[in-house]
């Protein structure tokens, strides 16, 4: 068990990703982040659960949510949930994160974090459960979300490799992000031709890629990752729906 609960805990990195897809290709002609709601079946090893991620408009930008809930078996003796959330702003030079929350009762520790970045200082400042926490940054620094509509936002505007750094929790960490083609895809929401978009942290076993669907403004519509070629995490879409950007329904 304490393995199993290990992965979940890493698949939602992982899963936040799911929301960074929805820059669509309009984003190259300046157009705005698409808000919606999607759902996903999700498989950790052999547990369930799902996964629903919103993206809503807010006065200074965007939120962006992923909520990961064990079903099934795994509901019998798993409680809790998985939360993530974070504000951002979109312009020209690319995703600013402004504050970050997340919420962890699902693992087998209770974990709590709140970011909020002060860019005029570069300093990130907050906390991890009681204790309080500083970091000071040059250049751009993401959290767990924000730095996928980031890497997204580069790579639908043709550049297919990167690095990229991550705050996750109080470690910094390098990501290497690349596009690795296309191929079709058949989910409980349809069939898609969607574009494989993968990464990994430097010096890591564990690879993720998306499977991202250019009809739905490039929402993954499957999500797998690996570890020592190994699959360990699979979520596919079963619902997506499109917001309205200034009532959020």
């Amino acid at each position: 068990m304490p393995k199993r609960r290990h992965n979940v805990r890493f698949v939602v990195f992982m899963c936040t990703v799911t929301m960074a897809t929805l820059i669509s290709q309009a984003a190259l002609a300046q157009r705005s982040i698409v808000v919606h709601e999607a759902f996903y079946k999700l498989r950790i090893s052999i547990l369930g659960g799902t996964l629903r991620t919103t993206v809503t408009e807010i006065e200074n930008g965007f939120a962006a949510k992923s909520v990961i809930k064990p079903a099934g078996f795994a509901s019998l003796f798993m409680r809790g949930s998985i939360e993530e959330r974070s504000e951002f702003t979109v312009d020209a030079g690319g995703i600013r994160p402004l504050r970050y929350d997340s919420s962890d009762t699902l693992s087998k520790k209770d974990k709590f974090m709140t970011f909020n970045f002060d860019w005029v200082n570069d300093v990130v400042s907050g906390k991890i459960n009681d204790q309080d926490f500083v970091f000071e940054f040059a250049g751009e620094v993401h959290d767990r979300v924000s730095i996928q509509y980031e890497l997204m936002h580069k790579l639908l505007n043709g550049v297919a490799r990167g690095d990229y750094a991550l705050l996750d929790g109080d470690k910094l960490k390098q990501l290497q992000v690349s596009n690795i083609g296309t191929k079709t895809i058949k989910t409980p929401f349809g069939i898609f031709e969607a574009i494989g978009i993968q990464h990994r942290a430097k010096n890591s076993s564990r690879v993720s890629t998306l499977w991202c669907a250019e009809e739905l403004g490039y929402l993954p519509v499957l999500i797998e990752q690996h570890r020592d070629g190994k699959r360990r995490v699979r979520a596919i879409l079963t619902h997506y729906t499109p917001l309205d950007a200034e009532s959020g329904r």
